[in-house]
């Protein structure tokens, strides 16, 4: 009888329970568009799994896991049930509502970058993604690197010299030009040197007029003779912005770093974002450039003593910049030596008959020297040029007092300069009778 009795008493209280649980549910159609609510069951020693409501729509479907003593209790009750079947309930019931499930993150913006403009072809960090290139001309020449080395798979140093040498067959055409400037200036070299020193003499006398004279005949003959001073410096003036865009870009590339240009190098200087360690890169570019300079000046002398200092000054450039270059990367050296040898590859070039004739540059003339000016040392021509720049100080400083004076001298009061006042009436002179001429016979007649 008491083990009956316990069986009602638990059945009675599972009934309870499941009906109290079954009243705090929503109805199905509520359920719609949200999450099944579930049903913890909370025992003295262990906790029962979340259950969904939505799924048991009939009680004697609801079934319980637990642990424990509670599952030791289960087993026992349902050991000494003797038939039906029944449910097992617990002495508390909780109903936990648990939120919505978070949904689910968004990327972080992209800024507008694809994957190609993040990696390039050659599966390196692009230029774009870490600041480099654009539509300046310091960024085209790095998108210009860039395409090289990714496209080809071309190593750094092949893509900085094929850079180069695309470069200078661009300007190759105004280093024709050049050349053939300077063979008509050195086949007209005597006469012009000759006006030239006249031209000096004069201005060093004082002589303006003489000097202006012989400046206008000089004009006139390089006009006739097709000669033009300003054509020799087109190739510096156009390579003067390609080699600051080189060597910016390059400076911006090795400075970043470009990780890729570490290993980018030949032979020793294998770390192009680096200096030389051996300061061999150095000494060929000043070398090189030692070279282009003498080839330069021997091809487009000129007798004036400015361009004669000039040449001098040129000659000590290679060593003075070596203590500047021996710290620059190894990157902007070698595209500086590369264009030194370019450069010297032209000029030899340019050197063979067969070559001149067929661009059209004039031979060029060995001149006797007693059919030149004597030629003036360092120091003579230092002398000289200092002389003309006095004179031609003094000349200006005579010009300037000149229109000071005349401006005064209009705008003033007028100064007396001569005996009588012409703006006066001039009072008429008694003439005697002996100073009276006499009429000729014919007139007496």
């Amino acid at each position: 009888m008491l083990a009956h009795r316990m069986q009602l008493w638990r059945t009675t209280n599972a009934a309870v329970a499941l009906s109290s649980a079954a009243s705090r549910f929503p109805p199905q159609g509520a359920m719609e568009g949200k999450r099944d609510l579930h049903l913890q069951m909370m025992s003295r020693g262990g906790s029962l799994p979340l259950v969904s409501t939505g799924k048991w729509s009939n009680p004697r479907q609801l079934r319980f896991a637990s642990t424990g003593a509670t599952a030791a209790g289960v087993s026992a009750a349902n050991s000494t049930s003797s038939g039906g079947d029944f449910m097992q309930a617990v002495s508390t019931t909780e109903l936990v509502d648990l939120p919505d499930l978070p949904a689910a993150p968004t990327p972080p913006p992209a800024d507008g970058l694809d994957i190609v403009d993040v990696v390039n072809l050659a599966g390196e960090p692009s230029f774009a993604s870490i600041g480099l290139g654009g539509w300046s001309p310091v960024g085209m020449v790095q998108n210009c690197m860039e395409f090289l080395h990714c496209t080809w798979d071309i190593p750094w140093w092949g893509a900085i010299a094929m850079g180069t040498l695309a470069v200078r067959t661009i300007i190759f055409p105004l280093v024709i030009l050049a050349q053939r400037n300077s063979a008509k200036m050195n086949n007209n070299m005597p006469q012009m040197q000759m006006l030239q020193l006249k031209m000096t003499e004069a201005r060093q006398s004082g002589n303006a007029i003489e000097s202006a004279r012989y400046a206008q005949e000089m004009m006139l003959f390089m006009r006739e003779k097709g000669v033009n001073p300003l054509k020799n410096m087109l190739v510096p003036l156009a390579q003067a912005p390609l080699f600051i865009s080189f060597f910016m870009g390059l400076r911006q590339m090795a400075n970043t770093p470009v990780e890729s240009m570490r290993d980018g190098g030949l032979f020793w200087f294998t770390d192009l974002t680096m200096a030389d360690p051996f300061y061999l890169l150095p000494m060929i570019t000043s070398a090189t450039l030692y070279l282009t300079i003498e080839i330069g000046t021997d091809s487009a002398r000129l007798s004036a003593a400015n361009m004669n200092t000039m040449k001098y000054v040129l000659r000590a450039l290679p060593i003075v910049i070596f203590p500047f270059t021996m710290n620059f990367p190894a990157a902007i050296l070698t595209y500086w030596a590369c264009s030194n040898f370019i450069s010297l590859g032209q000029v030899a070039v340019l050197r063979i008959p067969s070559v001149r004739d067929y661009f059209k540059i004039d031979k060029m003339l060995t001149h006797a020297p007693s059919s030149l000016p004597p030629k003036k040392g360092f120091v003579g021509g230092m002398k000289e040029s200092w002389d003309n720049m006095k004179i031609t100080k003094e000349i200006e400083e005579r010009q300037r007092l000149d229109e000071i004076r005349f401006a005064k001298a209009g705008k003033g009061p007028l100064v007396k300069t001569f005996k009588f006042d012409p703006t006066k009436a001039a009072k008429p002179v008694a003439v005697e009778p002996h100073m009276r001429l006499k009429e000729p016979p014919n007139k007496q007649r």
